[in-house]
């Protein structure tokens, strides 16, 4: 049959199982807007605020769902709104599908009005982009875009097609989705190579990233673990890989980490990097990274390997793959001294908080874990309240900790909460953010008051730019250049002002009260937690040093 360029990709949406996008709308893609009208029973479209709080609506859902997220947005400016999304996306390896509209083409390059080459400006953020301008090829361009954005390294992809292309018509056939391209098949010698390491190993350690939760794997690594007795620390994009409470656990690696993650490693005799990058807030000092270690990297992404850090054995392939293989040819070990040693460097020390606080941030994080379980998601803006959340919420499930990893986009988090809350409707999500964060997205309330999603955002007020302030009291003899954030807004006046229900809570107590409240609202709350300009994230290891250098207090 013969459909327009705007039909076929409302149609190639369907064949992919796509019922939701996320976007904005403008000039050059009123023909596709026009035809979502006409879909609008079989696809949702959610407008957020601008079209950057699409893309982060879009990969929200997409963590949330493991579907891929879609968003849409118009040419020029529009465009341009989706860049750090996309970034955002790439850099944590999120499936996600950017539709564009361009002027004609019979305009382009042509500095027409709204004109921008976004495939160029996104080529470096993108697996893919696609720059459409015949109608023959449109359907074949989005589809090997779905197969792209879920293949091997998930990833986002970027399709811009000319406003002539959406309202030219060709002919069209529906088809099934493409198959996934193949990932690398784990060789037997392979196997049994890595399960010799492991046996073989007296101190061994599981440096799990968050390519095991994107492929499937945390139950087959927990199977691992237990069989071999292999005490496990995360990176932040893996956060409940294991239960915070599993005595496997020794919790966050890197900068932020805990004691014991990071004295583990670096004393451990054997490291088994699963679907982890060895990122810079992690091996701080290439050179001394688990120095007294053979270092195992299993990663499905052939680039990653050797990349930060040198490695005695290198796996290309999925870690579900991996596992599945290797895990029977593991013996059964236990290693208690070894967890004895690790435990004891924990239990030495408590990090101080700041002692003339009347409410601190750890205590916010155990009264949220109390009244939230395990099928709860958890989203993130970045800073310090991004940090306190991965050491302090009791993470009971993977995938459900939501936060910008790779490229720490602050504003990130009220976008995805909101693609989080409409991916996963039955599900309570509770955003945490800080006054910096905040500031710079909470116009998608507008959002979520329009579709009625009852997102608890939990916002830690320091009047700071709290991880920024951080490092310049220690680092550079307390001049705030500014970061002092204290702007006298009101944001229960805020919240009134948008709909929404807010709360100001300055002790635990009334962040008990008011938080368990929020529970039984059926509009989106905000809760203001006032807490100290001093508190600090620790442990702390500063940028480019080793465990050594680990500040504690």
């Amino acid at each position: 049959m013969k459909l327009t360029g705007s039909q076929i990709v409302a149609e190639v949406l369907l064949e992919h199982g796509v019922d939701v996008v996320f976007g904005y709308p403008g000039g050059t893609a009123l023909n596709i807007y026009d035809e979502l009208y006409k879909y609008s029973d079989r696809i949702r479209h959610v407008r957020t605020a601008d079209e950057q709080g699409a893309s982060y609506a879009a990969d929200g859902y997409a963590r949330a769902t493991g579907k891929t997220g879609v968003m849409m947005s118009t040419s020029g400016p529009g465009a341009t709104n989706l860049v750090t999304g996309l970034a955002t996306s790439y850099m944590d390896s999120i499936p996600v599908v950017a539709i564009t509209s361009n002027v004609p083409d019979s305009l382009i390059g042509k500095d027409s009005f709204q004109e921008i080459s976004i495939t160029n400006v996104t080529m470096p953020i993108t697996k893919h982009n696609f720059f459409v301008n015949r109608i023959e090829d449109l359907a074949d361009c989005l589809r090997k875009a779905f197969q792209i954005a879920q293949s091997g390294r998930r990833g986002p992809v970027l399709v811009d097609i000319t406003k002539d292309v959406t309202a030219a018509s060709t002919e069209y056939q529906h088809q099934e989705p493409l198959p996934l391209k193949e990932k690398p098949v784990i060789s037997e010698e392979d196997a049994r190579k890595a399960a010799k390491m492991i046996n073989d190993a007296e101190r061994p350690v599981v440096y799990a990233g968050g390519g095991v939760i994107a492929s499937g794997a945390e139950e087959l690594l927990r199977e691992l673990c237990r069989k071999a007795d292999i005490p496990v620390v995360h990176t932040l994009m893996a956060c409940g890989v294991l239960p915070s409470d599993d005595p496997l656990c020794l919790g966050m690696v890197g900068m932020h980490g805990s004691i014991a993650a990071n004295r583990a490693v670096d004393h451990a005799d054997l490291v088994i990097a699963l679907g982890a990058r060895f990122s810079d807030r992690v091996a701080l000092n290439p050179q001394k990274f688990a120095r007294r270690a053979r270092i195992l990297q299993v990663d499905v992404d052939k680039s990653e390997v050797d990349k930060n850090v040198q490695v005695d054995m290198a796996v290309v392939g999925d870690d579900k793959s991996f596992l599945e293989k290797v895990t029977p040819l593991v013996d059964g070990a236990k290693h208690t001294e070894w967890h004895e040693r690790v435990l004891n460097w924990e239990t030495k020390h408590r990090y101080p908080e700041d002692p003339d606080a009347s409410l601190h941030p750890s205590e916010i994080m155990k009264i949220i874990s109390d009244y939230t379980d395990s099928d709860t998601y958890y989203v993130t803006d970045v800073g310090q309240h991004q940090m306190w959340a991965a050491q302090y919420i009791n993470h009971r499930s993977a995938n459900h900790f939501i936060t910008s990893g790779g490229l720490g986009t602050m504003g990130f988090g009220y976008g995805a909460a909101i693609g989080a809350k409409i991916g996963k409707p039955e599900e309570q999500v509770v955003m945490i953010t800080g006054d910096g964060s905040f500031n710079m997205d909470l116009n998608e309330v507008i959002t979520a008051i329009r579709e009625k999603l009852p997102i608890v955002t939990v916002l830690l007020n320091n009047n700071v730019l709290g991880m920024v302030y951080q490092w310049q009291t220690i680092f550079y003899d307390k001049r705030y250049s500014t970061t002092i954030n204290d702007n006298g807004i009101d944001y229960l006046k805020v919240a009134e002002g948008f709909g929404a229900k807010g709360y100001r809570c300055s002790t635990p107590e009334e962040f008990d009260a008011a938080f368990k409240e929020a529970q039984n609202s059926d509009v989106p709350v905000w809760i203001e937690c006032l807490i100290s300009p001093e508190e600090r994230v620790l442990p702390m290891i500063p940028g480019g040093k080793t465990v050594d250098d680990m500040i504690i207090n």
